[in-house]
């Protein structure tokens, strides 16, 4: 029977010790950090998440904002308000919620981000910097993969790991954060030849392609080590779900995360973690 990793519980202890960190702010820099999160549209799963940042900053003492726009708001006028915020030195971390209508180029948005502002780390100067080593903001859901990993006692060096998933956002930079824990790290998608044979020689396997049940108990080898970044609806029931056949894998896994309640409130808590960084950053003036 797999030990479960709840996101849940380590990220409840992870904001209570940034709550304690961030009382002592107003006396020795004058004020907290400031988050504004901006949501274009009505996305029922992007209110949801910007409903949960906006909990976890007052939790940890984050002042937080968050701009509702219509999904008729153009791109033109998104990249002008974030240039404002970039210019806004009462403000440390911008977020714009994804996905993004349709008329509107994510990559143009998320490269209008200051980079000592992307509390998301997906600036293309970010994302760069962590490829070459360099001093960066680590993205959120692959900085919590980790955390989850080493809570866990999990020893990263010398494990064959494999990520079934591509995205800049989680596949590539997680795998990324492997290689450097000295993982021998294989990337694969849902469309790679023979992904069973690929997956069962994974030690440790992280799932994030958005596939309901993806993953079953046949291509996973006892012992493995399952990491879910999904979060689907069941088809059949209609209840969360992750990319993982989470019942018919937990008996053969080691470690797994659940669905809901493993990575995602970690992603939640490593943006409160990036952006008590980014403040911290300004006000020591200790630029990347």
């Amino acid at each position: 029977m797999a030990r479960v990793i709840s996101g849940k519980e380590l990220s409840a202890r992870l904001k209570d010790e940034m709550k304690m960190q961030v009382a002592s702010f107003p006396e020795k820099y004058g004020r907290v950090p400031h988050l504004v999160v901006i949501l274009v549209g009505e996305d029922p799963g992007s209110v949801s998440y910007v409903t949960g940042k906006a909990k976890a900053s007052e939790y940890v003492g984050i002042r937080n904002t968050t701009i509702r726009k219509p999904d008729t708001f153009t791109e033109a006028e998104l990249l002008e308000l974030i240039g404002e915020l970039n210019a806004d030195e009462s403000v440390d971390g911008i977020l714009v919620q994804l996905p993004l209508p349709k008329h509107i180029d994510e990559d143009k948005v998320i490269a209008a981000i200051s980079k000592e502002k992307d509390v998301d780390g997906f600036h293309p100067l970010n994302v760069a910097a962590l490829w070459q080593k360099q001093d960066c903001i680590l993205p959120c859901t692959p900085k919590g993969i980790i955390k989850m990993l080493d809570s866990a006692g999990v020893d990263i060096k010398g494990k064959r790991a494999v990520v079934i998933g591509r995205s800049n956002i989680v596949g590539l930079p997680v795998a990324k954060m492997l290689l450097d824990r000295n993982a021998t790290v294989t990337i694969a998608h849902s469309r790679t030849a023979d992904l069973p044979s690929v997956t069962r020689n994974a030690e440790i396997l992280v799932v994030a392609i958005g596939r309901p049940k993806f993953v079953t108990a046949d291509m996973v080898s006892d012992g493995t080590v399952v990491i879910d970044v999904g979060v689907n609806r069941n088809p059949e029931t209609g209840k969360l779900c992750g990319d993982v056949d989470y019942e018919a894998i937990e008996p053969k896994a080691s470690v797994i995360t659940p669905v809901p309640g493993g990575v995602g409130p970690m992603t939640i808590c490593c943006l409160m973690e990036n952006t008590i960084e980014c403040f911290l950053r300004k006000m020591e003036k200790n630029p990347f």
